[in-house]
């Protein structure tokens, strides 16, 4: 693939396709870490005279203007982070967004509306995702795929457009496609995954890909619970993906087969129902159980003290770790020990760390963590997993090209 080195930006119109689909509370940013990341890659266009134009999706508007999903926030904490002026177009292929880029000088930066604000994004039709890349494809004179977090969907500005316009990859995706070879080729061990978030359904690609390269297999979150299940523990009202019991029993039958430790909760933290995450309110029934006595009635929200220092434990001596997914409901500060617990022992521990996007990556700034402690956080938590689970990712495939 070439990198942004390779292209000679001076005076040319570059539309730089980011990941900056950040958590809003209204038209506030509560996570800026994706806008940061893309940065790096804006700056050095910006300072080599490029004509800069950025492109993302926000949220899932369905084809079609929500104002809720706007991505005019974003523009203005993107000038912030730049220290410069960040143009707003209204639209991404409107008179606003061609009149924008038409008074783009060398080194001014304009962001586009949500480009799911059009069908043509996300179609699966093929003409109707091609004519729209096409339209988008007419602003530009260059393409830098800088999204991580959406090189693993066919969409046009990911797959599409590409074919249309000479390509690089930006410093992120670079750095991102990096560190996951890190992860799949000439690995340091012992290499210890953790995986959690609520169903075992979203992982189930990664975990069985990993059956035959990973050491050991940590477990947490809602997903832990279809496990437990399968270990035939009640799980009260816990989150439970009864279908799934014969494929995690088959998935632990072969990691014994394997050699690969498997390691579930022995106790967990628990309530009779889902905490206020607005008002943070103490939770009046909570209390810790061990894994195999779970009451009726109640279901598990984190891993339990028991469960954090066995994870911790084997951690410990890892010289390679990927984490996606957190432990238990970390929003609120009652079920958020376990995920600090795994963040802990990667912050201080040796080995090379890879946080894999979404949740994992939110819990590590929201419970204030030094970023600069983890070998790696990724911006794309799905696109990490499956570049895992030995897909093709489209976007990146489209970048070779």
């Amino acid at each position: 693939m070439q990198t942004i080195d390779d292209l000679d930006v001076a005076g040319k119109r570059v539309f730089v396709r980011a990941d900056l689909n950040v958590p809003l509370s209204g038209t506030t940013i509560t996570d800026d870490g994706r806008i940061r990341a893309v940065a790096p890659t804006l700056a050095k266009l910006v300072a080599a005279g490029a004509r800069v134009i950025v492109a993302s999706h926000l949220g899932r508007p369905k084809g079609k203007p929500d104002p809720q999903f706007s991505l005019a926030p974003v523009a203005v904490r993107l000038g912030e982070i730049l220290g410069q002026e960040v143009v707003f177009a209204a639209d991404t292929v409107g008179d606003s967004a061609r009149g924008a880029v038409d008074a783009l000088a060398d080194g001014q930066v304009v962001l586009l509306e949500n480009l799911r604000f059009n069908p043509g994004e996300t179609s699966k039709d093929d003409a109707e995702r091609g004519a729209f890349a096409d339209s988008l494809a007419s602003l530009a004179d260059l393409y830098v795929g800088d999204g991580f977090g959406a090189v693993h969907r066919k969409h046009a500005s990911v797959y599409d457009l590409p074919a249309r316009l000479p390509h690089a990859v930006g410093l992120l995706i670079a750095a991102e496609v990096a560190v996951l070879k890190r992860l799949t080729e000439e690995v340091e061990r012992p290499y210890v995954v953790v995986l959690g978030g609520s169903k075992v359904s979203d992982k189930l690609g990664v975990i069985d890909n990993l059956l035959g390269k990973a050491d050991r297999i940590l477990i947490g979150g809602g997903m832990a619970f279809t496990f437990l299940a399968a270990k035939g523990y009640e799980v009260g009202s816990s989150l439970l993906q009864a279908d799934q019991i014969p494929t995690v029993l088959e998935y632990l039958e072969r990691a014994e087969k394997n050699g690969v430790e498997f390691v579930l909760p022995v106790d967990a933290a628990v309530s009779g129902s889902f905490p206020d995450l607005k008002a943070q309110a103490p939770v009046e029934d909570f209390e810790v159980v061990p894994a195999d006595a779970m009451p009726a009635g109640k279901g598990g929200l984190d891993i339990g003290p028991a469960s954090c220092e066995l994870f911790a434990a084997k951690l410990a001596d890892a010289r390679t770790v990927f984490w996606n997914g957190p432990m238990g409901v970390f929003e609120h500060p009652a079920f958020a020990e376990g995920t600090r617990a795994v963040a802990r022992a990667l912050s201080e521990g040796d080995a090379f760390s890879v946080v894999g996007g979404g949740d994992s990556a939110a819990a590590v700034r929201i419970l204030g963590f030094d970023e600069k402690t983890f070998g790696h956080i990724s911006t794309g938590g799905g696109a990490s997993l499956e570049y895992l689970e030995g897909k093709t990712l489209p976007g990146l495939a489209a970048l070779e090209n």
